[in-house]
């Protein structure tokens, strides 16, 4: 079967209770989908209005109470996806995912509105929809996705439609009390949490959740070696120190066991003086190929441009002390050092597979996002590839 795309938007009321990694946990566990394309909105009237009108044209042959819960929808969209004294600028998640069946699958995993589940769905897990009387008392759907194929392209298309004007990395969607003073970092899910169908980008954004920082931008990144030599060259000039320090015991013990006469101490200073230059260029290969899916070593330069082969995941946070807050909860780059209940202490394996990257200092989340580009729109691309010309 060919495989298709479909959407899910995550509601503003679901990013805002900080909810938005245990759906994403949820899409990305299901088996079926994977994520190919991820944008912040801040949805315009019109955005809304065009939206509105496609889900309830979707539902004019449909029985009365199908109507009775468009209308609904449509009344939810108006009131929560604009700006009101709630949530003066609203957020919404647009997420692309792909794969067989991917708009039945999608459907299955989100849930019924009205049917609400206990825990097995997004909706049973998050949403709500209480009734008394024949009246509808509180309504909470969590996430919005297709209901068929053509609804599908019409609803995705319009999103795409608005994507430039209304999505990217959000600003002055955020509101502090006087005197604040903000910044923003970044946040890089690495490749190992997207090769193979796993829970764990949910469970880390859910982890980065305790900072009580904003998303305000997201997009799916692969990274080319050009732009991975330049997102990572501030760390290899400090390689070399570090790969002298974990030379020099290998070396003394190499030493030790293969020569049949005793070698003064400081010798293996001395060799791990002459090698550590070659040792980090070493680690840096292995990083770039790591993060792009290609080997530095046996890349033309022309394909040094392109795109990378791995997947990884970009997120802009927002708030007061943001870059301290994100790397506190991170924790230390090899996951054996870090303390406990930190994303790479429970989720990271080595120095390098540690899970995520976070940005040291507002300075370097400047220099880091202009190098991945987390603004640039790639909606409309990724849908046209699918779906034709918008």
């Amino acid at each position: 079967m060919k495989k298709e795309l479909g959407y899910i938007l995550i509601n503003p009321y679901t990013i805002c209770k900080s909810r938005t990694g245990g759906v994403i946990g949820r899409l990305l566990s299901w088996g079926n989908l994977s994520l190919v394309a991820i944008r912040m909105f801040c949805p315009s009237r019109e955005l809304v209005e065009e939206y509105a009108e496609a889900l309830l044209s979707s539902g004019k042959t449909g029985n009365g109470q199908e109507k009775v819960i468009l209308e609904q929808i449509r009344a939810y969209l108006f009131q929560n996806y604009l700006p009101s004294e709630m949530q003066p600028s609203p957020r919404v998640m647009l997420l692309l995912l792909e794969g067989e069946n991917a708009i039945e699958e999608l459907k299955r995993v989100v849930g019924h509105i009205t049917r609400v589940s206990i825990g097995e769905t997004i909706r049973g897990t998050y949403g709500d929809y209480i009734e008394e009387g024949g009246e509808v008392k509180y309504f909470e759907p969590a996430v919005f996705t297709g209901s068929g194929r053509e609804e599908t392209i019409k609803e995705i298309k319009i999103w795409a439609k608005y994507s430039a004007r209304d999505g990217g990395v959000l600003e002055n969607v955020i509101s502090y009390p006087k005197g604040a003073r903000p910044d923003r970092t970044l946040v890089l899910i690495k490749p190992d949490s997207f090769q193979e169908c796993s829970c764990r980008p949910g469970n880390v954004i859910d982890q980065f959740s305790q900072t009580g920082l904003f998303i305000v931008g997201a997009k799916i990144i692969r990274m080319g070696i050009e732009q991975a030599e330049k997102f990572y060259e501030p760390i290899k000039g400090r390689l070399v120190g570090k790969m002298k320090k974990q030379l020099i015991g290998p070396i003394r013990s190499f030493l030790d066991n293969s020569l049949d006469f005793p070698v003064p101490e400081g010798v293996e200073e001395l060799i791990a003086e002459e090698l550590k230059a070659y040792k980090a260029d070493n680690q840096f290969d292995r990083i770039l190929k790591f993060m792009t899916g290609r080997d530095p070593q046996e890349t033309s330069q022309e394909e040094r441009k392109k795109e990378g082969l791995e997947k990884c995941l970009a997120l802009v946070y927002e708030g007061e002390e943001g870059v301290e807050r994100i790397r506190k909860v991170l924790g230390e780059t090899n996951p054996e050092e870090a303390a406990p209940g930190t994303v790479r202490k429970d989720f990271g394996k080595t120095i390098m597979m540690n899970v995520a990257h976070a940005s040291d200092s507002p300075a370097s989340a400047r220099r880091e996002m202009a190098i991945v580009r987390v603004e640039d729109d790639d909606i409309r691309g990724v849908i046209e590839q699918y779906y034709g010309k918008l």
